[in-house]
């Protein structure tokens, strides 16, 4: 009897939970969640404009936290700070667009991850080379040092940025930092509701990577089978150092596929495996002009059809099986398909449905379509598919830098859509700064250490 009683007690209803849940953060006078992430780190930063995970109050403490939250309420400034430990709840390759998405302000987003520090801004607010300046100078000037870095960066931001504040008036240091006790006040069943939601999301994320693993090491061995297959050998008489750096430049793409690869943990991983095979296989196109004497390829995104059948080179009317027509990028041979009547070659992937082409597959493969074409492009080209309806998200709309409404700024709203150019990406050159790649993914950060997937 006593078993049968403890457990509905500890499958407490998710509602009840919630409510809970809205009551004790209410009574603590902050809109920060009992568990960490993205989601509290976004709901606090509307709020007080800081947000500090627990795991990290032992280097950045409460007190701190609030101290910083009152400068910029004082400053009225449209600048963003958080202090997060480097785990998967914060990560590496989506954190600053995430972030920036659920926010939705114009503005300046300070990231402090683990033992890195970054700023990233849209430049309405303040010029994103500025912002990595900045960032990279209170880095190099106070090393390990959380609360000296934050607050020599805020010192040195607030007369250059543009635009009004948004904190919600008043700091309460709950709102700033989740705090840990809030988790006991909530009881055995929302430690239960929590550690289940975080296994079906970490399954989910497994399920993906696997189903992505398949595919992606399907395009590695093919791009592998293309290298074997070439007739050129760096050494021959006829070979030029050109040529010869080309095919160093596929060698390299194929390695560093495989690599990443390798090492992948997530789905968003995956994204810079596929950036690297079509950047190999664009090295492969341009080495073949180069030994027929032809002029070099025009830079172009892979076939439409089939990412393995290389750069695309011209476009093409298309309508997929139930969906409207749409411009799409195709190799010579899907071009000549479609113009003789026929259909051209689609990449099908497994499905529950069975074999499917890979836009109907559903959304676990965005990274692998994003890396071969792009953020921007993708939703156009989907329109009307399965996995087109997934990337129609806001927080996609800004990964991709899609601006409908023209732009808000400094200080404004301005959802999740905006120019994601603008507001920065990876390529910064600050010793805290996280060098290479774009929001999508890949690349390590510059100087001091390494987050393996591109923060």
């Amino acid at each position: 009897m006593r078993t049968a009683i403890a457990r509905p007690r500890a499958a407490v209803p998710a509602a009840l939970l919630a409510a809970l849940l809205g009551l004790l953060l209410l009574l603590a006078a902050g809109p920060a969640r009992a568990a960490g992430g993205v989601d509290a780190a976004s709901a606090a930063l509307k709020q007080t404009q800081v947000y500090v995970d627990p795991a990290m109050t032992g280097r950045f403490s409460e007190a701190q936290a609030a101290d910083l939250a009152k400068k910029l309420e004082k400053a009225d400034k449209p600048i963003f700070v958080m202090v997060v430990p480097a785990t998967p709840e914060y990560p590496a390759a989506t954190i600053a667009g995430d972030i920036r998405a659920e926010v939705g302000v114009v503005g300046v987003y300070a990231i402090w991850r683990g033992d890195q520090f970054k700023a990233f801004s849209d430049r309405k607010a303040l010029p994103p080379a500025s912002a990595d300046r900045i960032a990279g100078a209170a880095f190099r000037a106070h090393p390990n040092d959380i609360g000296a870095t934050v607050n020599d960066f805020v010192d040195q931001a607030i007369p250059q940025t543009k635009g009004s504040g948004v904190s919600g008036g008043g700091v309460s240091a709950a709102a700033i930092v989740v705090p840990v006790a809030l988790l006991a006040l909530v009881g055995g069943g929302g430690f239960l509701l929590l550690r289940r939601s975080k296994k079906r999301k970490a399954e989910q994320a497994r399920a993906e990577l696997a189903q992505l693993r398949t595919v992606v090491d399907e395009d590695i061995t093919a791009f592998g089978e293309e290298l074997d297959r070439l007739d050129f050998h760096p050494g021959a008489a006829d070979a030029d150092d050109a040529q010869r750096a080309d095919y160093t430049h596929a060698l390299d793409s194929y390695e560093r596929a495989k690599r990443i690869m390798e090492q992948a943990k997530a789905p968003a991983e995956v994204r810079p495996v596929t950036e690297a095979l079509e950047d190999g296989r664009f090295a492969l196109a341009t080495l073949a002009a180069r030994r027929e004497k032809l002029p070099l390829p025009e830079r172009r995104v892979p076939c439409f059809f089939d990412p393995r059948h290389g750069p695309s080179v011209q476009d093409v009317d298309y309508a997929p099986a139930g969906g409207a027509a749409r411009t799409v990028p195709a190799c010579a041979a899907d071009a000549a398909r479609l113009e003789s009547g026929r259909a051209p070659d689609v990449r099908t992937v497994d499905t529950e449905y069975g074999r499917q082409p890979y836009w109907n597959a559903g959304p676990a493969y965005s990274p692998w379509a994003g890396g071969y074409f792009g953020g921007g492009m993708l939703p156009g080209l989907l329109v009307g598919t399965v996995l087109g309806s997934a990337l129609a998200s806001p927080g996609y709309a800004y990964a991709a830098g899609v601006d409908p409404n023209g732009g808000a700024d400094a200080g404004e709203y301005s959802g999740a859509e905006f120019d994601s150019g603008d507001f920065g990406g990876f390529d910064g050159g600050s010793d805290g700064g996280f060098g290479g790649g774009d929001f999508g993914g890949g690349g390590d950060f510059g100087g001091g250490g390494d987050f393996g997937g591109g923060f």
